[in-house]
């Protein structure tokens, strides 16, 4: 899996549990446009520590340009930040 590690901007949606829902999410391309990217299925959702911090990893699935492809996005529980 290639490593991106950009912060994205991510819709989601939130249960009555707390739960976070990722629906979509925003990431600026290197000729400054944007894409958006639908989140077809979330596969796992897991939590993590990385350097201190807290971090919950949803591996999710999407077709993008006509491919489907898997990917991770990492949510800091204490800034509220997500990365691909």
């Amino acid at each position: 899996m290639k490593v991106i590690a950009k912060p994205i901007e991510m819709v989601s949606w939130t249960d009555t549990s707390g739960k976070i829902n990722p629906v979509r999410f925003r990431i600026a391309n290197k000729d400054e446009s944007i894409s958006e990217i639908k989140i077809d299925k979330v596969i796992s959702v897991e939590n993590e520590k990385l350097a201190g911090n807290f971090m919950r990893v949803y591996t999710c699935q999407s077709v993008i340009k006509g491919a489907e492809r898997i990917f991770e996005l990492k949510y800091e529980l204490s800034s509220c930040l997500t990365i691909l």
